[in-house]
């Protein structure tokens, strides 16, 4: 079990009263949170608690209808997701975002290219492809797939193509990671090379992960988040949450989570 050491630094990225209403339902209410460097916040809950829609309105994919989220001391809250993401904060999805056709190094090189600040072109410098190349090789050798440079991503296994995504967004240089189940589908071998993927990336990031792998939740949080009908039900150290009479009765199961 991990241990948030989170007590003197600041964190990187807060929610205070996050809400967002479709209508007359409520998906997130009132969400406070903060996310540190070198943690990986895990968000858990029944499906429809939420956790998607929060990550969208972190990531810029929604505008909440109210509160606020502040990025390195700006509130971000209704910004685009393009600016969102070139502020330094990379996210993947549920369902895997990757170019099929193109190769991991030609998929890693575009994520990298996206943050040039100019479109490359024929009287581009040469270091300027450097720098890209440089950065797309770091992406694949953090994501363990330097061995996978040159294979065509539609040929690489499901647990292979989510490591790409999120090699992706390394690419990107994201101080903060949000990772949307990234172990869905997988098998036990490619879920645990996954963990242990997401715990070499949180030294120099802040993570956070949706997830219902139970064994991959406590084997990875620092800190959890448990959401219920887009309000959070208990949030602290994962000893603290699992130890939660509420959310043993409203999501893990009566007393089953205690004795494991």
């Amino acid at each position: 079990m991990n241990e948030p050491d989170s007590m003197n630094k600041t964190p990187i990225l807060s929610t205070r009263g996050l809400t967002k209403r479709f209508g007359g339902l409520v998906a997130v209410s009132d969400v406070s949170l903060d996310l540190f460097v070198g943690e990986v916040h895990v968000v858990i809950g029944p499906n429809g608690a939420g956790k998607s829609t929060l990550t969208n309105l972190l990531s810029g994919d929604l505008p909440p209808t109210s509160g606020e989220v502040m990025f390195e001391g700006r509130d971000i809250a209704g910004c685009t997701s393009d600016h969102i993401s070139r502020l330094g904060i990379g996210r993947s999805y549920q369902k895997t975002n990757i170019f099929l056709p193109f190769t991991v190094f030609e998929n890693c090189r575009l994520a990298a290219q996206s943050r040039t600040p100019h479109a490359l072109h024929v009287f581009s410098r040469a270091e300027a492809y450097g720098e890209i190349n440089r950065l797309a090789e770091e992406a694949m050798a953090a994501a363990g797939l330097t061995h996978r440079a040159q294979r065509v991503a539609a040929t690489l296994s499901h647990g292979e193509q989510r490591q790409l995504e999120i090699a992706m967004c390394v690419a990107t240089q994201p101080r903060i990671l949000l990772l949307d189940e990234p172990l869905a589908g997988m098998g036990p071998h490619e879920s645990q090379r996954m963990v242990e993927l997401i715990k070499k990336l949180t030294a120099d990031h802040a993570i956070m992960l949706i997830e219902h792998d139970m064994d991959a939740v406590f084997a990875l949080a620092h800190r959890l988040t448990v959401m219920v009908n887009g309000e959070v039900l208990e949030s602290g150290t994962p000893e603290a949450v699992r130890s939660s009479p509420a959310v043993q009765l409203a999501y893990l199961g009566g007393e089953e989570l205690l004795h494991e």
